[in-house]
């Protein structure tokens, strides 16, 4: 009897020492070591050394071109927008970087949904591309307001996308590669669509101005809210912006505080499980990609309904769509997080234009965010390194506490 209650009683004392440890390690005094844990700061770390040394890299670059003009270029490029000493324009330049910024906050969003529910959208180019097109369409050949426009754009993105969700979910076809078809099925397809007399300036080879009361009327143009005469009377600033940051609440929120986003990320991480655990699995997968599509639509209306370029019947697909995987994957897989990532390469793309051209080129802004990209790679080795570095800190600490 005695001997078969001894190893319990060791047994217990075991798991009160190990419980009194771990309050020990729990009540560790360091607050910044306890702060270091938290797998957000350590995404947000990770993304702002992968900024660092991208930034690094291309001031390199720049020394290699031309080491002389080398600081000043680079000064110029990361002022962005402040670059200019006038108020009155940098405010407009401000406004043109957050018009251009909120379109990428939606191809992330895209990237970001999908890859949350275990796909990989790199077909938001194309889904992107059937947006603007119908946006454009819709705004210079049957003059329908820009809601209805933006309404429309969502569904057709959605469709697009919905298709490589139906490929998926019913023929088991990958959606990397049914997407990668459908990007360029959709750009060629769009581009047939944009060759109307209605819509196309053979002249100038590019869509119709929306500022061209002949081709279209003020309200087909995203409407601005007085936001062009806060911006330097800049005429392209409209609510893009705002729809992007509504929306990104909107995805937090399903992702994070909904039935509906569990089931699509069980689904995305075990699409057996899921489906033997009754929800629909297929349904999801679809329905997953006809909301990442619907996201990228959505990004092309905000960008071209403002007016503030047309479309050029491009022979290779936009980099919007791409960018916004970059925007995804540097804030960390997180809404807000996209919203400061898409935010800053738009910055650092629009820098690139104060570059002085005899020396560079205004491309180097692209390589810098690409290398910044490709560096993204590392943060889950970076967010590793992070954690066990923290662990040992907690564990050097707990012994010095129980001596």
């Amino acid at each position: 009897m005695n001997d078969n209650k001894q190893p319990t009683n060791l047994n217990n004392t075991e798991v009160v020492n190990n419980d009194k440890r771990e309050m020990k390690v729990e009540n560790n005094n360091n607050s910044f070591i306890r702060f270091l844990k938290k797998s957000a700061v350590q995404s947000i770390i990770a993304s702002l050394l992968c900024a660092i040394i991208g930034l690094f890299i291309g001031y390199l670059v720049l020394l290699i071109i031309k080491p002389g003009q080398a600081n000043k270029n680079f000064i110029n490029l990361i002022k962005g927008f402040m670059y200019s000493s006038n108020k009155q324009r940098r405010l407009k330049y401000l406004g043109t970087t957050l018009t251009k910024t909120a379109p990428l906050i939606l191809t992330g969003l895209s990237v970001l949904f999908a890859y949350k529910a275990g796909l990989f959208n790199i077909g938001a180019a194309g889904q992107y591309t059937m947006g603007v097109v119908t946006a454009l369409y819709c705004a210079l050949v049957l003059n329908l307001p820009w809601y209805i426009s933006t309404l429309l754009a969502t569904i057709v993105g959605g469709i697009w996308g919905s298709l490589s969700g139906i490929l998926k979910a019913y023929l088991n076809v990958n959606e990397v590669i049914s997407s990668i078809m459908l990007n360029w099925i959709g750009l060629y397809l769009g581009n047939l669509i944009m060759d109307n007399p209605a819509s196309w300036d053979s002249v100038k080879s590019e869509t119709w101005s929306l500022f061209d009361a002949k081709h279209a009327n003020a309200s087909v143009r995203l409407p601005n809210l007085g936001l062009d005469k806060v911006f330097g009377g800049n005429q392209y600033v409209g609510i893009g912006v705002i729809i992007a940051i509504v929306v990104a609440i909107i995805i937090y929120i399903v992702l994070n505080k909904t039935t509906f986003g569990y089931e699509l990320k069980a689904t995305g991480f075990n699409r057996n499980a899921a489906k033997y655990s009754g929800m629909h699995e297929k349904r999801n997968i679809i329905l997953t990609m006809a909301i990442a599509g619907g996201l990228a639509g959505l990004s092309g209306a905000t960008l071209y309904l403002t007016g503030i370029m047309p479309w050029y019947n491009p022979a290779n697909l936009p980099s919007m769509g791409f960018d916004g995987i970059s925007a995804a994957f540097l804030g960390g897989l997180n809404p807000f997080g996209t919203i400061i990532s898409s935010f800053f390469i738009t910055f650092i793309i629009e820098g690139g234009g104060n570059l002085d051209t005899t020396y560079y080129s205004p491309e180097i802004a692209t390589l810098i965010t690409s290398i910044i990209i490709y560096l993204c790679a590392f943060v889950l080795f970076i967010k590793t390194f992070i954690t066990k570095r923290v662990n040992k800190k907690i564990e050097q600490t707990a012994k010095k506490e129980e001596k």
